[in-house]
């Protein structure tokens, strides 16, 4: 009798553990810079909460691992990207949840100390893809190595460049390669995330830097964004405010070297930025 009463108990607790209310989410990202929603991830399981953190190596994976429903979120772009991948993509029903960090783009270099040493005909790449390309063209600007002709936009590309101040051969590739070629050419321009990736310090090694208090970053403000059926997801909701709590928080600045600044933009303006790039 007792062994029988043993071994109902265990079959009680096995059918415990699999008739578990927990929620899984998968969440995608694109870079190393993790601590924060893996601090997320241990808050949440207080709350039944299973989140999966998917990693991706190429930028232009994790929106149609979204729409495709193979993940439930993605934290890896900023308002720009999406835009141009929902123009590319028009039955993409993606929109941002929230805000997470503004990560100031970077201009890298292993062969020059100041970004006044560039020398003409200089060597320098950039990422390829339309919003990232445009930010970087528009960086090279603030610069003073280059001058963009007056309507060029968030779509900028090498054509749009009116004055080749310093003669400079530009080079696009894939925004994960950029790092990877800093041995081979005077400079290159950097996303943070790549940068952090490859060992780079965001805060401290680029020798030129996006400001990040001027308002014409905010479409590059990185973004969670969901499928625009989920936006109402409770289980979405919690997850985006356990992010914006104080131990993620700490997480993220402690991972970044506080080379990222936290944003936690209102519905609101979050429309409102969305609604300024659709024009």
């Amino acid at each position: 009798m007792k062994k029988l009463i043993i071994l109902l108990i265990a079959a009680l607790l096995v059918f415990s553990a699999c008739g578990s209310n927990n929620k899984k989410v998968v969440l995608g990202v694109a870079s190393n810079d993790t601590k924060a929603w893996e601090k997320v991830k241990e808050l949440a399981k207080k709350d039944g909460i299973d989140l999966e953190i998917k990693q991706f190596s190429d930028y232009n994976v994790p929106n149609k691992a979204l729409s495709d429903g193979d993940i439930d979120m993605n934290a890896f772009q900023h308002f720009a990207f999406l835009n141009e991948y929902k123009k590319a993509h028009k039955d993409a029903k993606i929109s941002a949840a929230s805000t997470t960090v503004l990560a100031p783009l970077g201009i890298y270099s292993k062969k020059i100390k100041n970004i006044k040493d560039v020398k003409n005909g200089a060597e320098v790449v950039i990422p390829n893809d339309v919003s990232n390309q445009a930010r970087s063209l528009k960086l090279l600007e603030k610069a003073g190595l280059i001058k963009l002709k007056k309507d060029a936009g968030l779509t900028a590309s090498p054509k749009d460049i009116e004055n080749n101040i310093k003669d400079l051969k530009i080079k696009v590739v894939d925004a994960q390669q950029t790092a990877r070629a800093l041995d081979d050419v005077d400079f290159a321009v950097v996303n943070n995330g790549v940068a952090s990736k490859a060992g780079l310090d965001p805060k401290n090694d680029p020798i030129y830097l996006e400001k990040a208090s001027s308002d014409s970053v905010k479409p590059y403000i990185n973004i969670v964004a969901l499928n625009d059926k989920d936006k109402d997801n409770k289980t979405y909701k919690k997850l985006i405010k356990l992010y914006h709590s104080k131990e993620p928080q700490e997480a993220l600045k402690k991972d970044t070297k506080d080379g990222e600044k936290p944003i936690n933009l209102s519905q609101k303006e979050i429309e409102d930025i969305e609604k300024s790039l659709e024009k």
